[in-house]
């Protein structure tokens, strides 16, 4: 696969919003961190820097060496990369009299410019900075201003180096994709080739070539990710792919069996095995977050070496691993902050020694559904929502039984059947609900009760790095809440989580 734009990330919040604007275009880029850049560049069209939380003043900000880049390809500076060049070839970035924070609009800009086709003067761009452009760098040449920030765009001369001190990234800036398109098709000349179509062609190409006649054993959990995968894999090597659907009793309500029927008519070798009494005998009192994926984690290697060794001359894993799950386990600054272990991400015990094969570990979510839709693969399917690798295990807080079960799959049941039968089970993202390790009074008819608290949750994202919760209407969740209390022995008072990522994480472990 051609690698057609790299972004170097310097550890700003809006780094995947770039490369995410970036496919948009049908152009293909990889986000690597400032200080682990590819050595061999030649694959690249064009590069972009991102912003960065840092000041380029200070001791500690990041300083790559751009030597082989800026002059050599297309460069496009977006922030901390605009004052980086300047500070750093001839100018100087000082401290703003004003923190630069939010809508602006470009009172001024540059007539004949390429890099601003298409774009009017007084157009909105969104702005996150403290510090500002307080001299060009040298040959550099002034492109567009706002009222508070004179240098909020130049251009170096004899070089196709641009810089921007706004974010076009972000949907704020009204014709931020307009720009990227005018540096990259315009300028750089990358082609738009990165399609559904053609990864797909390229990819089973690839596999083809990477497996050979080995043979691949992949877990499916009846998601989108692991879906697409198999089916790619299918459409490379066929019979030698051996598909593991394994019921770990944490899955939703008659799920195994319902994923198990789909999967009849798709072309799959799929086994189910049936492992719940396993796995909740390995969470028994088990209560910490980390503790529970852990002990799902290891409960699921073991059944599927086990199911593995049945099979013979088996070289590879194949996984569902996507670019978020990717992207959040590297940093700038070495490996991430563990807000919780990703289970698709990480090595695999020595016993297993078999090789991984990741194709859809470039692929953000929305991507791996137009090319599970290009595959023709069912519309239902691909309309899943995401569900987590552990299962309600960590949408049970505190310790695991199989009473907990029962309750959460019958109100995260009536929840899900809720929002289709309303229409709105589309406009989620992601829903499911969270039994509480709390009990709280209630009453039933004259009888007074103590009983379990369960909170639902739905939020609408693009890829799961940030997430709104929904405005759901009021008389859906009074009926929700209704027939759970009424139906589900052991519930007797419903909430709903109303808080974003970030702060807060899609689930609650």
């Amino acid at each position: 696969m051609q690698n057609n734009v790299l972004i170097l990330d310097f550890g700003s919040q809006y780094t995947q919003l770039i490369a995410r604007r970036v496919r948009e275009l049908n152009i293909y880029c990889e986000i690597h961190p400032y200080n682990k850049v590819p050595e061999n560049l030649d694959p690249y069209k064009a590069v972009i820097l991102s912003g960065s939380p840092f000041s380029v003043r200070a001791e500690d900000a990041p300083h790559p060496d751009l030597s082989k880049i800026k002059g050599q390809k297309p460069l496009l500076a977006v922030c901390y990369g605009a004052q980086y060049l300047a500070h750093f070839n001839g100018g100087s970035v000082e401290p703003s009299n004003l923190r630069e924070y939010g809508r602006a609009k470009l009172s001024m800009i540059k007539d004949g410019e390429v890099f601003f086709k298409d774009i009017p003067e007084n157009t909105n761009v969104w702005m996150s900075h403290s510090d500002t452009i307080a001299k060009l760098p040298e040959n550099g040449v002034r492109l567009a201003s706002t009222v508070d920030v004179l240098n909020a765009a130049y251009r170096i001369e004899g070089e196709e180096t641009y810089a921007i001190q706004f974010h076009p990234e972000v949907y704020h800036s009204t014709h931020g994709k307009q720009l990227l398109e005018n540096f990259l098709v315009n300028i750089a000349e990358v082609p738009q080739t990165w399609t559904p179509a053609a990864f797909v062609e390229t990819t089973v190409a690839t596999l083809k070539e990477q497996i050979g006649d080995g043979k691949v054993v992949l877990g499916l959990s009846g998601g989108v990710d692991s879906t697409v995968a198999a089916i790619l894999l299918n459409k490379a090597i066929g019979k030698n792919l051996y598909c593991i659907f394994v019921n770990n009793g944490l899955l939703r309500k008659n799920e195994f069996e319902s994923v198990l029927d789909q999967y009849k008519d798709m072309g799959l070798n799929v086994k189910g095995v049936d492992a719940s009494e396993r796995f909740l005998k390995a969470l028994k009192d088990v209560s910490d977050p980390e503790k529970k994926r852990k002990a799902i984690g290891n409960a699921f290697i073991e059944v599927f070496d086990d199911e593995a060794h049945q099979l013979t001359g088996v070289d590879w894993l194949g996984q569902g691993t996507i670019y978020p799950d990717v992207i959040e386990s590297v940093s700038v600054n070495g490996p991430s902050v563990t807000i919780k272990s990703h289970h698709n991400v990480g090595g695999l015990p020595d016993f297993m020694k078999l090789k991984i094969v990741e194709p859809l570990r470039m692929l953000f979510k929305d991507e791996v559904r137009r090319v599970g839709k290009e595959m023709g693969i069912d519309p239902e399917l691909l309309g899943r929502h995401p569900f987590p690798g552990p299962g309600l295990a960590i949408r049970i807080l505190g310790d695991i039984t199989a009473e907990k079960v029962r309750i959460l799959q019958e109100v995260d049941a009536i929840f899900i059947n809720g929002l289709k039968k309303w229409d709105l089970y589309d406009k989620v993202w992601q829903a499911g609900a969270i039994l509480l390790p709390v009990n709280s009074v209630g009453v039933m008819g004259d009888e007074r009760t103590y009983e379990k608290v369960v909170a639902l949750r739905a939020v609408e994202s693009t890829d799961g790095m940030t997430a709104d919760w929904v405005n759901l209407p009021y008389e859906f969740l009074q009926e929700v809440s209704n027939h759970i209390i009424n139906r589900v022995k052991g519930v007797n008072r419903v909430v709903y989580d109303i808080s974003s990522k970030p702060p807060a994480t899609i689930e609650w472990e």
